[in-house]
């Protein structure tokens, strides 16, 4: 993509890749003495090991975005990674550019992650030019309130936020009080897919982006990645497409999203993405205002007779309430959050979460359906993997960099405090009042994965018997002192209390052989 760029250029916009925000206010009209940046990095792509399919859906993405802007008469200056391969850091390449240019302005949009907020704040560039930052203008709650609901080091609730949300943007309320008398129909949205149900998953809807091009230039640049390369990437890297899987998820999935939004199954060619949006990666590099997809959502529940409350508000809850929330505990406790161990944990992350090689047909299912596709829908994220990685003690750190590397839709201030906080009580609190931890009845209730398992689900000791079970007890005895106080955990210790020794000692036992053997599981 190439653009004359001889005009004498006033003032240098950055774009980054997760700020694809066509609607935002500096895009109203061309301005002919702005000259707009949009640039592929290394330092982006390799600051942890990013699936592939990821660093392709950025960069098709941004490239598509500054085609768009051209398109719009706007001057843009698209860098690939051979045009920026020189430059060793985005403050390298920024302050040739504005040398380069000779501008006198140096405008960016606030960054959504504390690290290039910090790059760009104190990003030191030439003295004759002047520096500014705007709002990207995607969020519902401005960064300048985030104060008033989030205290550092304090812990919040998600629930009391997103009651004050749906008030703050007026969505589905009577006046004052929720539409149909209640604000969570979360009770109501945990079904199992019965045999009957999986049959009738819908297939996803796939696109055809060629991203070979990209592909040569990961090689040509040695950009180590992990995960399944394919030339055509399947997920939305523009408005129109993004726009579409909008449309399709309205009419297709959201009659049923709610009712299965925390289901699992291994038994269908659809069950990486069953009802799910998957709109979170056009949601969190701009592509998609959320205001935009909650309406349309919304619209659908009023014109579409097969979508109830209930799974519009479980939507809904995820977009305004959780997305929003999980944002406000990101900016509000760092830098500090992102070194928060509280439970202690430092076992390695077992090497099957590259590969996907174990026997524990949960684990399996969930990293190789994250490695092939780079995503896995949130239960797997927060009741699979997570919950392992919570039992087993995992280095929470560790935990950070595959999650942060593997998915297609993350980025840190989405997935440190669903990480640190909601998956691995890292945070000791701030995020949830108690950790999410769950033995292998669980994965049972809501999936098919026990039915074809080298495991026994059945089984807390002996041969076969499924880690979780004993892993779920020896965390619980591990940690007794700190939760055993919990309201909502006195019932679960007053269960191990009444197992009797020696039942607790073959228990523990077995968890610490698995914990030995960790590898093998």
């Amino acid at each position: 993509m190439q653009q004359a760029l001889n005009h004498q250029y006033r003032r240098l916009r950055l774009i980054l890749g997760d700020q694809l925000n066509l609607e935002h206010s500096w895009f109203g009209e061309p301005d002919a003495s702005v000259l707009i940046v949009v640039a592929e990095l290394k330092q982006e792509a390799s600051y942890v090991r990013h699936h592939v399919q990821k660093v392709c859906a950025f960069f098709a993405a941004m490239e598509q975005f500054a085609q768009a802007l051209q398109q719009q008469g706007h001057h843009v200056l698209y860098q690939t990674l051979d045009d920026t391969a020189e430059y060793d850091s985005l403050e390298t390449l920024l302050t040739a550019l504005c040398m380069r240019f000779e501008v006198e302005y140096f405008d960016y949009l606030q960054p959504d992650e504390y690290r290039v907020s910090k790059q760009l704040r104190e990003l030191a560039l030439p003295a004759e030019v002047q520096k500014q930052s705007v709002d990207s203008e995607h969020f519902l709650l401005p960064l300048t309130e985030i104060d008033r609901h989030f205290k550092a080091g304090k812990p919040a609730r998600m629930e009391t936020f997103y009651r004050s949300m749906r008030r703050r943007l007026n969505l589905l309320m009577d006046d004052d009080a929720p539409e149909g008398g209640r604000w969570n129909f979360d009770q109501e949205n945990r079904k199992k897919l019965s045999p009957a149900a999986v049959a009738k998953l819908p297939k996803p809807l796939l696109f055809s982006n060629d991203v070979s091009g990209i592909l040569q230039r990961l090689r040509r640049h040695q950009v180590a990645c992990i995960g399944r390369e394919q030339n055509v990437l399947p997920w939305p890297v523009n408005r129109e497409q993004a726009d579409a899987l909008l449309q399709f998820f309205c009419k297709v999935c959201l009659p049923n999203f709610g009712t299965y939004q925390d289901a699992m199954t291994a038994n269908s060619e659809s069950d990486w993405s069953l009802y799910h949006s998957r709109l979170s990666f056009a949601l969190n590099t701009k592509i998609l205002h959320p205001l935009s997809v909650v309406n349309a959502a919304i619209a659908a529940y009023r014109n579409n007779v097969e979508v109830n409350l209930a799974q519009v508000e479980g939507f809904v809850r995820q977009i305004i309430g959780w997305r929003e929330f999980i944002r406000g505990i990101y900016w509000s406790n760092m830098p500090e959050y992102a070194a928060h161990n509280a439970l202690s944990a430092t076992r390695q992350l077992p090497e099957y979460f590259w590969t996907g090689k174990t026997r524990m047909r949960c684990l399996e299912k969930a990293i190789t359906n994250s490695l092939d596709h780079s995503y896995a829908h949130h239960i797997q994220r927060l009741m699979v993997t997570g919950n392992f990685c919570l039992l087993a003690g995992i280095d929470p750190a560790a935990v950070d960099d595959w999650y942060l590397g593997i998915y297609l839709d993350a980025l840190q201030w989405v997935e440190l405090p669903n990480t640190r906080g909601m998956a691995l009580y890292a945070d000791g609190g701030l995020v949830g009042s108690k950790p999410y931890a769950a033995g292998g009845n669980y994965i049972k209730k809501m999936g098919d994965y026990c039915e074809s398992c080298h495991y026994n689900v059945k089984l807390r000791t002996g041969e076969g018997a499924c880690p979780l079970n004993s892993l779920y007890w020896y965390f619980m005895a591990q940690h007794k002192e700190r939760f055993q106080s919990n309201h909502r955990m006195r019932m679960l210790y007053g269960t191990w209390n009444k197992m009797g020794d020696e039942t607790q000692r073959a228990v523990l036992d077995q968890a610490e052989h698995y914990l030995n053997t960790i590898e093998q599981l």
